[in-house]
């Protein structure tokens, strides 16, 4: 039966181990809350006091409460005090040498059935057991910030754990109203392990200027449905810590996508490390200020800027599939005439019958009226002609994702449309410049990525070659606008923006499952609760399929010999197997 803890100590009382005290005494526990120094000490009751005091100003505690709550915790500036405690939880800096040390001291304080526990979140567990005089009672603790907030934590167990600390452990982690996850001792253990690779990758991006930092982050907030854009959120974590998680885990794994990219050991050496120091990637209105305030990167504004767009009052759209039906909708809804071409009549039919069918589902949830939705079909036309294309401002083709085909179309489209007409392809893998080259306008060819549902996601991808006209980006630009959806720009290189950043992150999840690291249940979790994702990276590639999720990690693969970036066998197997995800039935698991 799992030991009930009645005191529990926590060595360090900064945002994090504040945040752990108060889950403790939240829980009706006795905490004993240690920093190195008086001063310290009021820094962290001033973090418990002030958390506490927001929960009591949103009416989710009462003044009573809280009282009790501070009336559980001992402030101290001696490691002695920890000397009835049943389980200390350190929370002080990721420095190895300093946890070592401290765990030293404890060990020598604490009786000897004490549990001592690191909240780590990237060094060896079994580093800092070993400076004790049992390591069998050491494991690590890892909360995830904010501690009262988040309902993950990573139960860490070196191989010299003892069963009975880890399930008592993992058990008071259940008590506490945590979801536990069970791993080995192993840098970054899941969430930061992919989530660190993933901002890296992010960091390299915007240091090789391929995209701006706002595109970037925006890129991944609407199109992936994260809470925040990567580069913000290295500002949240502090570019400092940041690095030595990266440092870290790169040491120890030899993996050269967690190599720190250069530019963030530069900033954290000139003192930008986040919002703690006020500024990092983003200016903030003061250290510790979550306010992004203007600096010399901030995109001025496109409205302001000396720029000539041309004419865009009519639309192409080629394709009958979904997306293309979702981007017809979208332009007619806007108000912009738009002619879409199938292969058949049937498909035309189809198509129309489809925009029908979403536009009378808007109505009934009053997000559109009657007068709007006949507004919009009124600028719907349907044909199996190209040539009827001949005279429209704006191409966008939404063909299958086969470069043969969509060159073939680009041919075609040359020979049909106007002089100066904007050529676009929605594709999400494929080289837009190939288009491009099978045409004799080149400088006339651009992306535009839609991302589906087109109806409903904000995000477009526009993409500029090594040809694009300047005036073509810009109309792009103010197009997307115009059909109430947010541009990010970059250039025309596999996987763009979000499929560069999100499939790599998906590639090393499937690697740490091929490993026997954690189950796909528990790396789900982990990345959905710990990180706040609105899908596990198992159920999204179940989701999107695996393979389309093969196809792409290939192009990426194949653009950047990247060696990290190889597609694991384990994908390639499933699929060689038919295992596609949810439209086959099973995938990385089986679906009813």
């Amino acid at each position: 039966m799992a030991r009930e803890f009645t005191k529990v100590g926590v060595i360090g009382l900064g945002t994090m181990g504040a945040g752990i005290v108060e889950v403790f005494a939240r829980n009706g526990i006795e905490v004993v809350a240690v920093e190195v120094d008086e001063p310290a000490v009021a820094v962290g009751r001033g973090h418990l006091e002030q958390s506490t005091g927001r929960a009591v100003s949103r009416g989710k505690m009462t003044p009573e409460a809280q009282a009790d709550l501070l009336g559980r915790v001992t402030f101290t500036a001696s490691l002695d005090d920890l000397g009835g405690c049943e389980l200390v939880v350190e929370a002080v800096p990721e420095k190895l040498e300093l946890k070592k040390e401290i765990f030293a001291k404890v060990d020598a304080i604490v009786g000897p059935d004490a549990i001592l526990a690191t909240n780590t979140s990237s060094l060896p567990v079994t580093e800092i057991a070993v400076a004790t005089s049992n390591p069998k009672r050491v494991v690590g603790m890892h909360f995830f910030n904010p501690a009262p907030v988040l309902q993950f934590v990573e139960v860490v167990r070196t191989v010299v754990t003892e069963d009975e600390v880890f399930e008592d452990v993992k058990t008071l982690a259940q008590r506490l109203g945590k979801q536990p996850v069970v791993v080995g001792d192993k840098a970054g253990f899941i969430a930061n392990a992919l989530l660190f690779g993933y901002l890296n990758h992010a960091v390299s991006m915007f240091e090789s200027r391929y995209a701006s930092r706002e595109d970037i982050d925006a890129a991944m907030r609407l199109g992936c449905g994260y809470p925040m854009g990567p580069l913000a959120l290295m500002d949240l974590i502090g570019l400092d810590t940041a690095y030595e998680i990266l440092d870290t885990m790169y040491k120890q794994g030899r993996d050269r996508l967690h190599a720190p990219t250069p530019i963030i050991k530069q900033m954290v050496s000139a003192g930008l490390k986040g919002r703690k120091s006020g500024r990092g990637f983003y200016t903030y209105a003061a250290p510790g200020s979550s306010e992004v305030v203007p600096d010399a990167l901030t995109p001025a504004d496109a409205g302001q800027a000396d720029v000539v767009y041309r004419d865009v009052r009519t639309v192409g759209v080629v394709g009958s599939g979904t997306m293309a039906t979702g981007i017809v909708e979208v332009f007619a809804k806007a108000g912009i005439a738009v002619t879409y071409v199938a292969r058949a009549q049937s498909k035309v039919d189809a198509v129309r019958a489809a925009i029908e069918r979403s536009l009378e589902k808007a109505v009934q949830r009053g997000k559109l009226t009657e007068e709007a939705r006949g507004a919009a079909l009124a600028h719907v036309r349907g044909t199996t002609a190209l040539d009827d294309l001949a005279d429209v401002d704006l191409v966008v083709e939404a063909v299958v994702e086969d470069l043969d085909v969509k060159r073939a179309l680009f041919e075609n489209l040359d020979e049909i449309c106007r002089p100066g007409a904007i050529l676009a392809t929605t594709t999400s893998s494929l080289p837009v410049v190939d288009c491009a080259a099978a045409t004799s306008q080149p400088q006339d060819v651009v992306g535009l990525h839609f991302f589906n549902p087109a109806q409903v996601m904000a995000l477009v991808e526009v993409v500029h070659t090594v040809a694009t006209a300047p005036d073509v980006v810009a109309t792009a630009q103010e197009v997307c606008a115009r059909v109430g959806k947010h541009a990010v720009t970059c250039g025309d290189r596999a996987g763009f923006i979000v499929n560069a950043l999100l499939f790599p992150y998906l590639n090393d999840a499937v690697k740490m499952l091929e490993a026997n690291y954690a189950t796909a249940d528990d790396i789900d979790t982990a990345m959905k609760t710990g990180c706040g994702l609105p899908m596990g990276p198992f159920e999204l590639l179940d989701v999107v399929g695996l393979d389309v999720s093969l196809a792409i990690e290939r192009e990426l693969y194949i653009e950047f010999r990247e060696r990290g970036f190889a597609p694991t066998p384990l994908l390639e197997h499933l699929v060689t197997a038919g295992y596609l995800g949810r439209k086959t039935g099973r995938g990385f698991r089986t679906y009813t």
